[in-house]
């Protein structure tokens, strides 16, 4: 059987969307004759924690655990850890309203520890892998990120031995949204340039998400580029009571940047307009959610109508996406975040639920969302359009027949991704 060590720094117990890629194709690939071998941090530091997920690591998988040294004990120094917990989850505060402490721990995130805070894994991770990798006879690394310092581990490990290197972009580098918020100086933001191309062109092979990403780097390198998107796992069906209320559900974290002001003006615009709207309407923000959004929501005078229920498992956050009338899908309204698919997409069109997603013109799961008949996508001056939608499925509501006819879905199935990869890989 084939040997493939993939180098993650996200593996469960960790929870959100990170997690999920590997776990899922190390799951499969054993089907496909390849035997995954997982390096893993020993003692990292996951902002979100699902143990549920330990459960669904495959028996197959050999895992291997070294010590990770994360600087974030010298941050605690300037930042709370309440703070440090939210910005390493992606909440970023708004610049207007951030502290000076904030400022700082951006900063140095930002410009000490590039490309990120876990680059102090790098150099012990080589040491330890070369000797590995040699005893073990594997020709064929994979590293993931984000964290993009693991690539350099594979840049390193691909000068030492004679094998094959793929590196897996489950996000964009230089271009992700938050990069802007990081308060990087020209040398810094230079320096991560220079990191992303010699990455790019050192790697025999290079995996993303989506069209777009592939578009940006194929700009960038001549090296062989593979999209194999995120996907939906076959999970236990059981029978599920769809909610009593027109239940809108938004799965995910929720950041400051991500703020739908065209969806709390559409839905306070539909209580004032619409007879009964007002007993029906339920809005579930599932995961976690940056305080702007809660004030923008108490500002359209929606906080009665609105179910903020947090951070769940996996397997909960499933059956919400089953049992919730509409399922809502938003993403940033930038040029950058265009290329970016949320991995729960996936899981979205195989619920049965209606989807509504807002997002950046000429965005890459607007076009799988038509593909698979799954929902609606609108770009941000779309207010006339959104309400209209929403108007059309709470009207099919009410005649109890609001459903989703999806359609060339198994495309998107974790089997069939893992499938693609396997071919890669041989």
């Amino acid at each position: 059987m084939k040997k493939v060590l993939i180098i993650t720094y996200y593996w469960p117990p960790a929870g959100g969307p990170g997690v999920q890629r590997w776990l899922k194709f190390v799951k499969y690939l054993p089907d496909y004759g390849i035997q995954p071998i997982v390096y893993i941090p020993k003692n990292p530091t996951y902002p979100i924690i699902d143990e549920a997920l330990v459960g669904e690591v495959s028996e197959k998988a050999v895992i291997i655990r070294r010590k990770i040294f994360e600087p974030y004990q010298l941050a605690s120094l300037f930042s709370n850890k309440t703070h440090l917990k939210k910005m390493s989850s992606g909440i970023i505060p708004n610049e207007k309203k951030q502290t000076f402490a904030e400022k700082l721990a951006l900063w140095i995130r930002g410009n000490v520890f590039i490309p990120d805070a876990r680059i102090c894994w790098v150099k012990p991770s080589v040491s330890f892998l070369e000797k590995y990798i040699k005893e073990n006879e594997i020709d064929t690394v994979i590293t993931s990120g984000p964290p993009h310092s693991l690539h350099l581990i594979g840049m390193k490990l691909k000068e030492k031995l004679a094998l094959k290197w793929i590196a897996d972009f489950r996000d964009p580098w230089t271009t992700i949204g938050y990069h802007q918020a990081l308060k990087l100086s020209a040398f810094s933001e230079d320096k991560h340039k220079k990191l992303e191309h010699k990455v790019l062109n050192a790697a025999d092979m290079i995996l993303v998400t989506s069209k777009s990403t592939k578009a940006e780097f194929a700009a960038k390198t001549s090296k062989p580029i593979a999209v194999i998107t995120n996907g939906f796992d076959v999970e236990r069906k059981t029978d599920t009571v769809l909610d009593t209320k027109f239940s809108l559900a938004h799965i995910g974290s929720l950041l400051s940047q991500r703020n739908p002001v065209i969806l709390w003006l559409s839905l306070a615009e539909l209580l004032r307009e619409i007879p009964g709207f007002a007993d029906h309407l339920e809005l579930k923000l599932i995961g976690t959610v940056s305080q702007e959004i809660v004030n923008a929501i108490i500002s359209y005078n929606l906080r009665d109508y609105t179910t903020v229920i947090g951070y769940v498992s996996h397997a909960t956050a499933i059956e919400h996406q089953r049992k919730s009338q509409v399922l809502l899908l938003i993403e940033i309204n930038s040029p950058e975040t265009k290329s970016i698919i949320p991995g729960k997409l996936f899981e979205y069109m195989v619920s049965g639920r209606p989807i509504i997603a807002i997002g950046p013109n000429g965005s890459d799961f607007a076009e799988i969302i038509s593909d698979t008949n799954t929902g609606v996508f609108l770009n941000y001056a779309e207010k006339d359009k959104l309400k209209s939608t929403i108007l059309d499925y709470y009207h099919l509501f009410l005649q109890e027949k609001l459903q989703s006819d999806a359609v060339a879905t198994e495309q998107y199935s974790r089997k069939n991704l893992t499938g693609k990869l396997a071919e890669l890989l041989k």
